[in-house]
């Protein structure tokens, strides 16, 4: 082809049309800095951004690899401003890759409304999939994996982790669940209490050097933990129920039954002062729903 003509003196050229940018859901190191892909290292040398959690976390990661990258915070606590500001990057033609601290983004871990706000506008997401507690401890743990409920994090407090345990008596798959490991003895007692005496395993510190799997039913892995506490990451694997799924009608004497949604937006309101969206966030989560289908259920409720 020619040379193309130069423009008339004085005339402005066209404007140029942004490159369409990517946002990448990069999976990081659960434990092991060894535990990352190929490709997920080039997408972290070549994205404009890399959002992550903690900067310093990531930074750390990245200088193992010998990456420099521009780091931007992306958690929790400013994920609605961030949301926007990445997005506006987004439209300009600057991809982001989004990063957690350890693991699969969006998997208990913020960056639903980013991924959702790039859908909304027509912005390509590109997941690159890699390290997964979840996936690590569902394969190694003895369990059947053909069908499988993730659960997330049971609720911390006593009472609700009993409901949202009650909530999942029925069901007929294998359950994979995080917990903290201060609770993780208290909260095998109470599923083997609500659940049954059921094989289960835990998976503390994957990949990690001190890498623990234990193996047995709930009522033995609780008096283990209670008399050895956890330390690290825990994971925790349960076996459906043998025989078949108990009815959930069946429940334990004097066990609450699971009140609407809308009721227990207002509890959190009225008992731990919490904002209404923060509340609604939070009973989205004991219940296993995205923000998205809370917001349709409280709709649905009203009407």
């Amino acid at each position: 082809m020619g040379k193309q003509p130069a423009a008339p003196a004085g005339t402005n050229p066209p404007p140029r049309t942004p490159t369409p940018a990517i946002l990448y859901l990069v999976a990081t190191p659960i434990g092991n800095l060894e535990d990352i892909t190929l490709r997920a290292l080039r997408v972290l040398r070549e994205a404009r951004w890399v959002a992550c959690e903690d900067t310093r976390r990531t930074a750390a990661l990245l200088s193992h690899h010998g990456i420099t990258a521009r780091l931007v915070s992306y958690h929790e606590h400013n994920e609605r401003q961030r949301t926007q500001e990445l997005i506006a990057s987004l439209e300009r033609g600057e991809s982001v890759a989004l990063v957690t601290d350890a693991g699969t983004p969006l998997v208990s871990d913020p960056g639903f409304r980013l991924v959702s706000a790039c859908i909304e506008r027509g912005i390509r997401v590109v997941p690159l999939p890699g390290a997964s507690a979840l996936l690590a401890a569902l394969a190694a743990s003895g369990m059947p994996c053909d069908e499988i409920l993730f659960a997330g994090f049971l609720p911390a407090r006593r009472g609700e982790r009993r409901r949202a345990l009650e909530r999942l008596r029925a069901e007929p798959r294998t359950l994979v669940l995080f917990e903290a490991p201060h609770r993780l003895a208290a909260s095998l007692a109470d599923a083997a209490e609500i659940l049954g005496d059921r094989r289960a395993a835990v998976g503390r510190e994957l990949t990690k050097l001190y890498e623990e799997f234990r193996r047995g039913r709930l009522t033995d892995l609780a008096s283990y933990f209670s008399a050895t506490p956890a330390r690290g990451e825990i994971t925790l694997v349960i076996a459906a129920p043998e025989g078949g799924a108990p009815s959930s009608s069946e429940g334990s004497p004097g066990e609450p039954h699971e009140v609407p949604l809308a009721d227990r937006v207002a509890e959190l309101m009225r008992d731990e002062a919490l904002p209404r969206n923060a509340a609604l966030k939070r009973a989205a989560r004991e219940r296993g729903l995205t923000r998205r289908e809370a917001y349709r259920r409280l709709f649905a409720d009203k009407n």
